[in-house]
């Protein structure tokens, strides 16, 4: 009977089949509710899905939906039909089924099944929580959960379905003032499984970061090295200023960007300390440059000794540089007590070309009582950047310091045309041949290179003194000064300059002091000479019987040619040379001498000088012997040529 009605229907058209069906259901839905659904089923393509539903709903037969649409659902994708199925079967208590549905299909619209099981208050929350869940909607769920009292599900579903989702629960939570024990309680139930980072951020956007203290410190004591548990635990250290800096620079794994960052708004030297620790340059620079923490920043920067980083804080463009500065020449370097900071922060002030600023700092860290007062290199680089940017401190630097390399400085200083400064140098250094130089060569002058050479009395001073003097033909003076010197390297041209000056009683004293030190011809030949020019003839006898060098015959002429025939006699005489002496006492008008000395001669030409000598000087006793000498001299002469032509 049951079947053959159902086929009955088949027979039907459309619209009578539809009408027969709601008149059946019109009189008896309980009845034939069975029927109805087994039509539906049989032909629901020729009635129209849409048509079946509407009918079921029409009389509000929810078992009639689950029993038609259960039929269709694993093949449908469509949306309505899923919701509808999920309405009927909630709505016919099948809740297992509702849960099974809500957990396997893709289909349903998530938003509109959310919204009907909120409404419809299952007493099992599980579809609700699958939809929820699938779909991303546990703010809604919690807060549903919670304000239903459904407390057990809550914690079913963090511990049980997503611990993953938790932060979102517990946010939600939060923002229903739910008691803080629940929800510490449920963050311990699920301890490691939690996701920190999401968690804390939604502790922290709600400003209860401390409902978390106990659960993270669970953590750390199970030894979690997890970079989010540390930022997490640093920011309610720094939240409730429970010694945070000790925090910040003794652990380690927490990462100081995100905690520098949550620390700006509270305490910027917090975040200072977290961007030191974690070599954050930039974000350390923004924080000190936007709360004026110049001198933080300055010892952070000498600190970290990084080319790059002094490149950025110097660079022209930085409108905070000025102040940086300050106090890195105030504070941070003379604090220091790293040679390699000081050279770092040198280095870079050099490849920033900033003279002017380089030398306040050098001299905060030279000219004060810092660890490097003494320091070398730094001596020698304050000097000569002064040297470079700002002559008029070298000298009070020259005065003040102590260890720098004086030699190389003072040529600069020369090279530089700071010459009172370069005598400064080579002075204090008692490079006193460089220090004379600069008086005599750049300065000039003479005067104080005297008074200098007398106050130091070096030799090598007193010569290179005596050489200017020469060059200035100051002959008398630069003779005084070689003596000084004990110098008789340039005796050649002191003996050249000397002549030109007629100074012979200076140039007696100088060749004095040369033949002390050298044997040659010329000094001892000079030195006759120069007695002779001052009519010391006595000394000339003594000195040729000693032992000596000299040229006797050419300087015997070189007298002779002078006039100087006193001297000339006594030399010709020391040698022998009777025809020059003879000559030399012919104008001594020493004609007796000039006889005697052509005796010796014996030369008819010598006889002859003599003997027109005497005629002129009416001496014509002494020309009858000289005339008598000149005829044997020539009979002689005559007699040896006959016996020539004889013999041969």
């Amino acid at each position: 009977m049951f079947q053959a009605l159902v086929e009955f229907f088949g027979t039907l058209s459309r619209e009578w089949a539809l009408e027969c069906m709601k008149d059946l259901l019109m009189i008896n839905i309980k009845g034939n509710l069975q029927i109805i659904v087994q039509v539906a089923k049989e032909y629901c393509e020729q009635l129209g899905i849409d048509a079946c539903i509407k009918l079921f709903e029409q009389f509000k037969s929810y078992d009639g939906l689950y029993f038609f649409l259960g039929s269709y659902l694993s093949s449908s994708e469509d949306p309505d039909i899923h919701f509808k199925y999920i309405e009927a079967a909630a709505r016919t208590g099948q809740i297992k089924e509702v849960e099974r549905v809500t957990r396997e299909s893709n289909f349903y619209d998530p938003e509109k099944t959310k919204n009907f099981l909120m409404d419809a208050k299952l007493p099992d929350a599980r579809p609700l929580i699958n939809v929820c869940d699938r779909f991303g909607f546990v703010p809604d769920l919690t807060h549903y959960l919670y304000t239903n009292n459904m407390l057990r599900y809550i914690e079913g579903y963090v511990q049980k379905v997503n611990p993953g989702n938790a932060p979102l629960v517990v946010g939600q939570l939060l923002d229903d003032e739910c008691p803080e024990d629940f929800i510490k309680g449920l963050i311990l139930s699920v301890r490691s499984l939690l996701p920190v980072e999401p968690l804390v951020a939604e502790c922290e956007k709600r400003n209860r970061l401390r409902l978390l203290t106990q659960f993270l410190e669970h953590l750390v004591s199970e030894g979690s090295q997890d970079v989010h548990v540390h930022n997490a635990l640093g920011k309610i250290i720094i939240e409730s200023n429970n010694n945070p800096e000790h925090f910040l620079t003794t652990n380690p794994y927490y990462d100081s960007r995100v905690v520098g960052k949550y620390c700006e708004k509270r305490d910027p030297t917090l975040a200072v300390v977290a961007y030191r620790r974690g070599q954050c340059d930039d974000e350390l620079i923004n924080v000190t440059n936007k709360n004026s923490l110049f001198k933080l920043q300055a010892r952070y920067v000498v600190e970290r000794m990084d080319g790059d980083l002094w490149d950025k804080v110097l660079n022209p463009d930085n409108e905070f540089r000025r102040q940086l500065i300050d106090q890195v020449v105030s504070t941070a370097l003379p604090e220091s007590k790293s040679p390699e900071q000081v050279s770092a922060a040198v280095k870079a002030f050099m490849t920033a070309d900033l003279p002017h600023e380089l030398i306040e700092l050098l001299e905060k860290i030279v000219l004060q009582n810092s660890a490097f007062s003494g320091n070398f290199n730094l001596q020698n680089l304050l000097i000569l950047t002064a040297i470079k940017a700002d002559p008029s401190r070298v000298m009070d630097y020259i005065n003040r310091l102590d260890n720098f390399d004086g030699p190389a400085v003072g040529e600069v200083a020369v090279e530089a045309q700071l010459y009172e400064e370069a005598f400064a140098i080579f002075k204090k250094f008692n490079l006193n041949v460089q220090a004379v130089n600069v008086l005599l060569d750049n300065i000039r002058d003479i005067n104080r290179a005297v008074e200098f050479a007398f106050r130091v009395e070096e030799d090598a001073v007193w010569s290179q003194v005596a050489k200017a003097q020469l060059r200035e033909g100051l002959v008398s003076d630069a003779i005084e000064s070689f003596i000084r010197a004990d110098d008789a390297t340039q005796f050649l041209d002191v003996i050249h300059a000397a002549e030109d000056a007629d100074v012979y009683h200076d140039l007696v004293k100088y060749l004095l002091m040369v033949r002390q030190k050298t044997k040659e011809p010329k000094v001892d030949s000079e030195l006759i000479y120069a007695y002779a020019k001052i009519d010391r003839l006595g000394d000339i006898e003594e000195f040729i019987l000693m032992p000596n060098v000299a040229n006797l015959p050419n300087v015997g002429d070189r007298l002779y040619d002078a006039a100087l025939y006193e001297a000339a006699k006594i030399i010709f005489a020391f040698i022998s040379n009777w025809a020059k002496l003879a000559s030399t006492l012919i104008k001594l008008n020493q004609f007796q001498g000039a006889v005697d000395a052509a005796r010796k001669a014996n030369s008819a030409k010598t006889w002859k000088e003599v003997c027109f000598a005497c005629v002129d000087a009416e001496e014509f006793r002494l020309a009858q012997i000289c005339g008598l000498n000149i005829i044997v001299q020539v009979a002689f002469a005559s007699l040896f040529c006959c016996a020539c032509l004889y013999f041969f």
